[in-house]
């Protein structure tokens, strides 16, 4: 499976920037081992469900200690048996594209 979450603390730093907590995430999901991007919005990362959604939650776990309360926007894209599918969905989209 691949899923695409965002964590985003209810409160940052002194100047209002959530980017020191939001860091820590995901430095907990480049940790895990798993296939994994991150871009401006979101954060993908592949595997099996239980193992990608014991990262969520330890990623939630280390913003919510600095936050007390906690956004989690997730999306999660279910294929049984696919295995890669975090660059080979891409590499298909770009072979229409040329």
């Amino acid at each position: 499976m691949i899923v695409a979450f965002s964590i985003s603390p209810a409160v940052g730093d002194e100047t209002g920037g959530v980017s020191e907590a939001v860091a820590e995430a995901v430095r907990v999901v480049r940790e895990s081992g798993l296939p994994n991007e991150t871009n401006a919005m979101f954060t993908n990362i592949e595997g099996e469900w239980d193992e990608v959604m014991a990262v969520v939650k330890q990623a939630v776990e280390v913003v919510a200690a600095k936050s007390p309360r906690v956004g989690l926007v997730l999306k999660a894209d279910i294929r049984p048996g696919h295995t890669g599918q975090l660059t080979a969905k891409v590499e298909r989209l770009e072979s229409h594209l040329s």
